[in-house]
């Protein structure tokens, strides 16, 4: 699958981030200035490599072995907005210092780092809308 070596693959470049403005609890602006793709986003979050499905369940009766240590994904768009998912994807530290949720879109001050990671962040921009338009669709 496409997304699973494209997700993996440490042999990418690392790239610039795209800047963003945090307003409140939100990340208002897509990171790319376009929406995301509701169906690469949601296999993103089923991909095991991109990590939410180890903490996080959610509404894929496909999948065994969901995660519980975070909220439920199911819900999301009606208990989050575009920008406040956008920022928990990003940077959920902002949110709470204590989180254990990746910051999936952040190379400063971060001291637990893969090799493989160092220097760039987990998730592109596109991956980031991607999830977002997905999580944003999931309503019940």
């Amino acid at each position: 699958m496409l997304l699973t070596a494209a997700l993996c693959s440490s042999k990418a470049p690392a790239q610039a981030l795209q800047p963003y403005a945090v307003v409140g609890d939100t990340i208002p602006a897509s990171l790319t200035g376009a929406a995301g793709d509701a169906t690469r986003g949601r296999a993103l979050v089923l991909n095991r490599a991109s990590t939410c499905i180890l903490c996080h369940s959610g509404p894929f009766p496909e999948e065994k072995f969901q995660g519980d240590l975070a909220p439920d994904l199911s819900g999301s768009g009606a208990r989050w907005s575009e920008g406040q998912l956008r920022l928990r994807i990003v940077d959920a530290s902002r949110l709470n210092p204590a989180t254990i949720m990746p910051s999936y879109y952040r190379i400063d001050g971060l001291v637990r780092v893969g090799t493989a990671w160092r220097g760039k962040p987990i998730l592109s921009a596109e991956q980031i809308e991607d999830i977002v338009a997905y999580l944003v669709s999931l309503r019940q």
